[in-house]
């Protein structure tokens, strides 16, 4: 897989041998149970597509009927898009749980349920709100997140980190509204706690940049957050450990607008560790809770191999 629950869970020791199942569209009898279970009018679209694109098709005509728009990708996910005056935040949220309830009591198998807020006047102004929230598969595996907190340690989530891992193995956690917010959260997060893990994403890259084939945002977007390294590097404590990496390729220059399929970037800083130390091409996403799990000594997951060794002196 190559989605955004798919490659966190690997970079958390849990590797999906099976992929979740992708639907061009979703069966009439799927859709006519969560209608009934949710209360609703019905579902416009259902269709595979550009999320910004299908505002500007059916956003109208969403406000005009109250039919949430439901749409995929080519990955495993059921999307539902609703104006946020039509239906508030919360009354989406309960259509995506009771869609994702249903879609695991019939034995689906999707990866995720999105919903999918937005704001504006009509066709020409209508953008999403950092309102997303994703309702993820829960049968997944167990992760670092898993083995920190059994073992009495304390993990702080930033940004959608929560709804990725279903809430699972997470001690603190905050919802962001973007790279900044991101950012200045981890090093607040850095100043004032003693978490053990600090998880962050920074949703952006993603959201804003990588689906919309923005290359120029893109690039500013790298920019800003190298311009902030050199706080985030102060803000370490001797023996922290900082990892830079990604869930999956995201690259804004592809015909595509989807998650592309490309090795991620894996980039290690310590005030302890030895310098210009080439990590090489890893087998898996896993060696880096393979790896943490090691400095931590703490039990192993068994997946991933650790690269302790040629980073600590």
């Amino acid at each position: 897989g190559k989605n955004s629950p798919v490659g966190h869970w690997e970079i958390a020791g849990y590797i999906q041998s099976t992929p979740f199942k992708t639907y061009p569209k979703f069966p009439d009898e799927l859709l006519n149970k969560i209608i009934e279970r949710a209360g609703i009018p019905g579902f416009i679209c259902n269709d595979k597509g550009s999320g910004t694109e299908l505002l500007k098709q059916f956003g109208e005509e969403m406000v005009r009927t109250k039919k949430p728009i439901l749409y995929t990708s080519v990955d495993s996910v059921f999307q539902i898009a609703a104006h946020e005056e039509v239906y508030p935040i919360e009354e989406l949220y309960n259509i995506c749980q009771i869609s994702r309830d249903i879609i695991d009591e019939d034995n689906y198998y999707i990866g995720t349920v999105i919903a999918r807020p937005y704001i504006g006047t009509n066709a020409d102004n209508f953008i999403r709100t950092y309102n997303r929230k994703d309702f993820e598969y829960t049968g997944f595996g167990k992760t670092i997140l898993d083995v920190f907190v059994e073992n009495n340690k304390t993990v702080y989530s930033i940004g959608k980190i929560k709804d990725l891992f279903t809430g699972r193995g997470i001690t603190k956690a905050i919802h962001t509204s973007g790279n900044e917010d991101g950012i200045e959260r981890n090093i607040q997060a850095l100043k004032r706690t003693n978490y053990d893990l600090i998880f962050t994403n920074l949703v952006d890259f993603d959201m804003l940049y990588g689906h919309r084939n923005n290359i120029v945002g893109f690039a500013k977007a790298l920019e800003y957050l190298d311009g902030k390294l050199p706080e985030i590097m102060e803000n370490l404590r001797d023996d922290d450990i900082l990892i830079i990496t990604a869930d999956h390729g995201n690259d804004p220059s592809t015909p595509s607008t989807d998650h592309s399929r490309e090795y991620i970037p894996l980039l290690v800083y310590g005030k302890k560790l030895k310098q210009n130390i080439n990590l090489g091409t890893r087998n898996t996403f896993a060696d880096i809770a393979a790896t943490i799990l090691d400095i931590k000594e703490l039990p192993a997951l068994n997946t991933g191999k650790s690269f302790k060794n040629l980073i600590i002196k």
